[in-house]
């Protein structure tokens, strides 16, 4: 009987080590969970969600126009923010009452809200014209009029980078994949003219 007992405490603590071996590992490496205090990325994101990212080979080489990233706040490493990719490296981007260029093309965004229809200027509706360095990323809130971002404290450089979000998991009724949209961009009146 004490056999027993001794193979059994020594089975439990074998797979509570394992498992909480693995867990980290999952956590550091592959996926890693978070949750939305703020409004900034409404309505894609809601106050309160959870949701999931993966960090596994994910890097500024795999980074895509359009990507929802997790990332170190630049001005305090450490808070985790999310937001939107809009510019990647070597792209200039300019915002003009409130549409988003890059590279003299319009962006088209069905995902981008603006909560007031007035104009406050640099450099919440009016930026730029900025060029993104070199293995750095310009972001964006969805919630446009509500959300501090690239505009106000600059670049995300590659080191800050840790995931690309893929998943809402809570709320139950908001459980739901996040995908990249298709981003699509127009001439410009502007760039047409020097055309």
């Amino acid at each position: 009987m004490k056999k027993k007992s001794l193979s059994w405490i020594k089975e439990t603590v074998e797979t509570v080590v394992i498992a909480l071996v693995l867990a980290f590992l999952i956590r550091s490496f592959i996926v890693e969970t978070f949750w939305i205090p703020s409004g900034s990325m409404e309505p894609t994101l809601m106050v309160g969600d959870r949701i999931m990212a993966y960090k596994i080979f994910y890097g500024i080489n795999k980074v895509k126009r359009g990507d929802i990233i997790i990332f170190k706040f630049p001005l305090d490493p450490k808070k985790d923010f999310v937001k939107r990719v809009i510019g990647l490296p070597g792209d200039t981007i300019e915002i003009r009452k409130k549409e988003v260029y890059v590279n003299k093309k319009r962006l088209i965004e069905p995902y981008a809200v603006h909560s007031d229809n007035w104009d406050t200027g640099f450099p919440r509706d009016e930026y730029g014209p900025v060029k993104v360095p070199p293995d750095s990323l310009f972001v964006l809130g969805d919630n446009r009029d509500s959300s501090e971002d690239s505009r106000y404290w600059g670049y995300v450089p590659k080191e800050n980078i840790i995931g690309k979000a893929f998943l809402i998991y809570w709320p139950p009724w908001r459980i739901r994949i996040l995908k990249t949209p298709l981003i699509k961009m127009v001439e410009s009146e502007a760039s047409l003219i020097f055309l």
